[in-house]
């Protein structure tokens, strides 16, 4: 299934129903005394998130939506049938902005939330409505109202616990296929993943939790350069961070310039990404001796942050990296 993550609509709520000009036959009352009803209310359009979704590709192809006219009042002070509502389903984690103004107008995060995206028309009043004192008659009635008429931009935000971040080739594919049942297009060439990825990694004792495969960052991301500006924006939902850091197939300086370049990116994208809890994994490891290994991990303990050294393509230290992830997430679930 292709991922795509933006897509622009149109939506247009049903327009009121006319109210009904109509007299009714009776004795002694005049002109047959007025009994026209009202028009029924055009149905809204409403905007909803659905779990069984995670990409907003059938807007590519239907980008007009419409919700049902109300009908027109009858004889005999009959109402108009209303017109139903319109449900448009969405991925959670979508947010409904205004296109030119740029303005969120909801975020719709939960399964199951709701976004009255434009909002039916009343329906006319019929003549009935209209009699008075001196006016026993009334040959006229009100026509419908139209319904809200309007541009939405929708845009994805994928939600998940651990976002895996880092340059291109750095192994974040090769990680996401070695501990869930995603499978991400892997080959040896940079900018392999064009598409976010998710997967959902299991642990001991029924515990889970979502694992995104963000697409490699490099120096300018945060400008639009590469394939940033199109997946940046998917980090904002995740809990915690993970460096994927290529450790094992090159200099140990261009692997501290990668995690560099990585987090300066993510900071000027939006500073409030460094306040996530974060973590490093040193990747390829089983190109490296044991000395290897305990410089790079030495060299990367000068941030602060957690390091694991692991190879994702032997699966080499997965276990701890995996319950250490967990831990994070849900030690940040409690902060207030």
């Amino acid at each position: 299934m292709n991922f795509i993550d933006q897509a622009k609509v149109h939506v247009k709520a049903g327009d009121g129903g006319p109210g009904c000009i109509s007299f009714r036959r009776e004795k002694y009352v005049p002109r047959g005394g007025p009994d026209g009803g009202d028009g029924g209310r055009g149905g809204n359009v409403i905007i909803k998130a659905d779990p069984r979704l995670n990409t907003l590709l059938p807007f590519q192809r239907n980008r007009t939506f419409k919700a049902q006219s109300g009908k027109a009042g009858m004889s005999k002070n009959m109402h108009g049938k209303s017109g139903s509502d319109l449900i448009i389903n969405v991925p959670p984690g979508t947010v409904i902005k205004d296109p030119e103004t740029g303005r969120v107008l909801a975020d719709l995060v939960k399964p199951g939330e709701t976004f009255l995206a434009a909002k039916g028309g009343l329906g006319g009043k019929g003549n009935a409505r209209f009699v008075t004192s001196t006016r026993q008659a009334p040959r006229y009635a009100q026509p419908g109202i139209p319904g809200e008429d309007r541009w939405l931009l929708l845009e994805l935000k994928l939600i998940a616990d651990v976002g895996l971040v880092g340059p291109p080739n750095a192994g974040k594919s090769t990680l996401l296929s070695a501990v869930s049942a995603a499978r991400p297009k892997i080959a040896d060439y940079p900018f392999t993943t064009i598409t976010p990825n998710l997967g959902v990694v299991s642990l001991s004792g029924q515990r889970n939790m979502v694992m995104a495969d963000i697409p490699g960052l490099i120096e300018g991301a945060h400008k639009g350069v590469g394939m940033g500006l199109d997946f940046l924006r998917h980090i904002e939902r995740t809990k915690v961070l993970l460096y994927v850091i290529d450790a094992g197939t090159q200099e140990l300086d261009k692997a501290l310039d990668d995690f560099e370049v990585t987090r300066k990116e993510l900071a000027q994208y939006g500073e409030e990404l460094l306040h996530k809890p974060q973590a490093i994994a040193l990747n390829k490891i089983d190109l490296l001796d044991e000395k290897g290994v305990e410089k790079a991990i030495s060299a990367f303990k000068k941030y602060g942050l957690p390091v694991y050294a692991i190879s994702a393509a032997t699966k080499k230290n997965l276990e701890a990296l995996l319950e250490g992830l967990y831990s994070m997430i849900h030690s940040s679930d409690h902060k207030v």
